[in-house]
């Protein structure tokens, strides 16, 4: 009979997680509805910005423009169309036929709009066409014309302006038809979109989970754990993030993250957690020494891959734009809540429902038609009806034992099913450790095969073709792009500071005109104030406002000697800066990324050799995603089917963002086949059937959580909004080459490879993981010099109830066969 282990309380931290289980959940459930309340407008809070150094020259340029020269800085335009409203033109002073928009019932009707509009609180610098005669104010065909104004305050109360005055300016008034657009517009509308995408993600993502986690435990109730411990992960991390947004910007990007990994993270971390749970039951423990086991082994995975995960999205702090730094925020806030949800909410209702975690197991009812031809009346083999015969005559005993009976044997059948599940993972191992340095070559190739697109990629910024072709925000901006000789609101802005004379400012205009590339310079413009303090001029490049050209004349015309103090913003300039933010600050983040992984990965392992190539394995699995990027999203290819507009280009920070979110998934999913291979090479010794061992005990595991990861980050990459389509689609592609073809062939390979050199240390730092080190295990081991003596076997005939050998037993047998 197999030896069934004895109770144990466990230690410290099993003790005090699970002392009063009622009231741990009692007080979590609690502390999630007040974390519904605080974080409740949170998205509201939030902006859409955040691409810009802020203590770059183009922000410096632009605020004193703001405060100098309002006007100079439009981020409302009213974009007035007479086409079909009712002008046709009228006649100009020499009586022959003018523009439409130059009509007097048109005139007049704009002069109105434009009056109404500079009342409006909080708006200033309003101008238009018909103020100036500006020709970049006009259509080429008349037909069109603009109001631009700007909404003064930061981000969040110019966008609660624009919310407020919009309704009254758009829409028909006499013979035109204005439509509101604007970099603010842009924003505003780009951050409505966001959060009615999110919403729909969630919905899509939270029933396809659910039923992928019955499929994978079986179980109903197993498969619930999870997704409660993701929720409580999202609704914890937004009270987080509205508490942050009271001291700093955060971006509204940033709840898309806090869906993904709040749900994917969460679920991996219950999986493993709940997975090691049900082996332990299904091995013989009771139900509180499976949950010490369990967190002492698969807790502490747990713990190390939040740790690495918090590091890589950690590593975004580096970075002074506030678009990555929010990511940080989301990031390591929902990590750190995931794994605290897992390690003491988890276990807390892991010891209330004991065998039951194994209720409405829906893969019963196939074992039972599988086995009704062959055992229908061998009472023996299940344990309900062992259970049913034992309590025919013992009242309320009966009835108790026959139900620890049936769970008993239920949590034994899962277990059973869960080993024979892992044995395509062993074959898959075995194979792959034949023929080694085929499947090494084949696989690293073809992954660098995958991501060669990404050499020809091109930073850009993100502008209004983010958002779906119908929204009125960026209607009109294509309207200006296609229909108007200037951008309004665009090109570069030259800002002179420092008392001029009229010569030497037309001088330096000159040479500005003189940049190879410029097509026009307007200004210079003085401050109001009088005394020529400050001025600027308008550069307007040729072709794209932020193309590689327009990059260029940036650097020539900040080049310019100048007898005044000089600095240039524009969109070109804000791309110009934030590409030197991130290439200075670029490999300090993956320095710390890097250190950080070899230190944590050298505590899991001991090995020098492991954490080098956990680095660069995960960095190889990244290499799909970032070429798909490219041959998808700057090259075009798919974008009808996937409903975007291709720019030609990358926002500059996505890679960035994307990199640090895939490669702590990437090393999530890297601790749990690590961490399983080293326990059982301490226990046995034997390199190879340890590979084994870790690839079929986590490689439907890992499968199983990327696949659901993979499901709610397409989700998320149905997003209407271009930025976070990519996000969503290129994390769940590198989420699922890593899964699938890193952990699947390339380690095992890799390591087959290394032999027994893998678990190599040099003496000082052997001893220093011998005291500091963690295992799986709980303490620091060495490998054992030759496998355990193989148990006892069973006797041939079970009794009724008895749970059949455990785990480690089956892991002997399976190592001296």
């Amino acid at each position: 009979m197999a030896e069934v282990k004895k109770p144990s309380s466990g230690g410290g931290w099993t003790r005090l997680v699970t002392a009063r289980p009622r009231l741990s959940l009692l007080l979590a459930l609690v502390i999630t509805a007040l974390a519904v309340l605080a974080g409740s407008g949170v998205g509201d809070r939030m902006g859409s910005g955040g691409w810009e150094d802020p203590d770059a020259e183009s922000t410096y340029a632009l605020e004193v423009l703001e405060r100098e020269f309002p006007a100079s800085q439009p981020n409302l335009l009213l974009l007035v169309d007479v086409s079909g409203a009712g002008g046709t033109g009228g006649t100009g002073a020499a009586g022959g036929a003018s523009p439409a928009v130059d009509s007097p019932a048109v005139a007049t009707e704009a002069r109105k709009l434009a009056e109404r509009l500079d009342a409006e609180p909080g708006v200033g610098g309003v101008g238009s066409y018909w103020s100036t005669g500006s020709p970049a104010l006009r259509s080429a065909d008349g037909r069109q014309a603009v109001i631009a104004a700007r909404i003064d305050g930061d981000e969040k109360a110019a966008g609660a302006v624009l919310e407020r005055i919009a309704p009254a300016f758009r829409g028909t008034h006499g013979p035109v038809e204005v439509s509101v657009g604007g970099p603010l517009a842009v924003r505003h509308e780009m951050q409505t979109i966001i959060q009615e995408d999110l919403l729909k993600a969630e919905m899509i993502a939270l029933p396809i989970t659910l039923v992928l986690l019955v499929m994978v435990f079986g179980s109903a109730v197993a498969a619930l754990l999870p997704l409660g411990i993701g929720i409580v992960a999202i609704l914890g991390t937004n009270a987080v993030l509205r508490g942050i947004t009271e001291l700093t910007d955060v971006s509204v990007f940033a709840q898309n993250l806090t869906t993904a990994l709040g749900l994917g993270l969460a679920i991996d971390y219950a999986l493993f957690v709940v997975r090691r749970f049900r082996e332990e039951l299904a091995a013989g423990a009771d139900t509180r020494t499976a949950v010490a086991t369990t967190l002492r082994t698969a807790g502490r995975t747990v713990l190390f891959s939040a740790l690495t995960v918090a590091v890589s999205l950690a590593a975004m702090l580096v970075f002074p734009q506030y678009f990555l730094r929010s990511f940080a925020y989301a990031g390591i806030a929902v990590v750190l809540l995931a794994a605290a949800a897992a390690l003491i909410l988890l276990p807390a209702a892991l010891v209330l429902l004991g065998d039951r975690v194994n209720a409405l197991d829906l893969r019963r009812l196939f074992r039972r038609r599988a086995g009704a031809g062959a055992g229908a009346g061998a009472g023996a083999g299940t344990g309900v009806e062992a259970g049913a015969g034992a309590g025919a005559g013992s009242g309320v005993e009966g009835a108790s034992s026959a139900s620890a009976s049936a769970s008993s044997a239920s949590a034994s059948a899962a277990g059973a099913v869960e080993r024979e599940a892992g044995a395509g993972w062993a074959r898959t191992a075995d194979l792959v450790m034949r023929r080694a340095p085929l499947f090494a070559v084949a696989t690293a190739t073809g992954l660098v095969l995958l991501g060669l697109p990404f050499l020809g990629v091109r930073f850009g910024t993100a502008d209004d073709r983010q958002l779906p072709a119908t929204a009125e925000s960026r209607v009109v901006q294509d309207r200006l792009r296609d229909a108007f000789p200037g951008n309004p609101g665009g090109g570069i802005t030259v800002l002179a500071e420092g008392a001029a004379t009229p010569g030497q400012y037309a001088r330096y205009r000159e040479r500005i005109e003189a940049v190879d590339g410029v097509a026009r310079v307007d200004g210079p413009m003085t401050s109001p104030a009088g005394g020529n303090t400050h001025a600027y001029f308008t550069v307007v490049p040729e072709g794209e406002t932020v193309g590689s050209d327009a990059q260029r004349v940036v650097g020539e015309v900040r080049a310019e000697k100048a007898p005044f103090t000089t600095s240039v913003t524009g969109a070109a300039a804000v791309l110009v800066d934030s590409k030197d933010a991130i290439g200075e600050r670029l490999p300090w983040a993956a320095a710390i990324i890097a250190v950080v992984t070899l230190i944590l990965v050298f505590l899991l392992t001991g090995s020098l050799l492991i954490p080098l190539q956990a680095v660069v394995l995960n960095a190889l699995s990244l290499t799909a995603m970032f070429g798909a990027v490219v041959w998808v999203f700057q090259e075009g290819h798919l974008s009808g089917l996937l409903g975007f507009t291709s720019t030609g280009d990358i926002e500059t920070t996505l890679p960035v963002l994307m990199f640090c979110v895939a490669f702590g998934l990437s090393m999530d999913y890297g601790v749990f086949l690590l961490s399983r291979i080293k326990e059982e090479y301490d226990a046995t010794g034997d390199h190879e059937h340890a590979v084994r061992f870790g690839l079929r005990r986590t490689g439907g595991l890992i499968t199983a959580a990327a696949v659901i990861l993979a499901v709610v980050m397409v989700a998320i990459g149905t997003s209407r909004v271009t930025n976070t389509k990519m996000l969503g689609l290129g994390v769940a592609l590198a989420v699922l080459m890593d899964a699938m073809v890193v952990r699947s062939l390339l380690v095992p390979a890799v390591m087959k490879l290394t032999g027994r050199l893998t678990w190599w240390a040099p003496g000082p730092l052997r001893r220093f993981h011998d005291r500091f080190g963690i295992s799986e295990g709980g303490t620091p081991a060495t490998p054992a010099p030759a496998p355990p003596t193989p148990a006892t076997p069973a006797p041939a005939t079970p009794t009724p109830g008895t749970p059949e050998p455990g785990a480690d037993s089956a892991r002997e047998k399976e190592h001296v066969g």
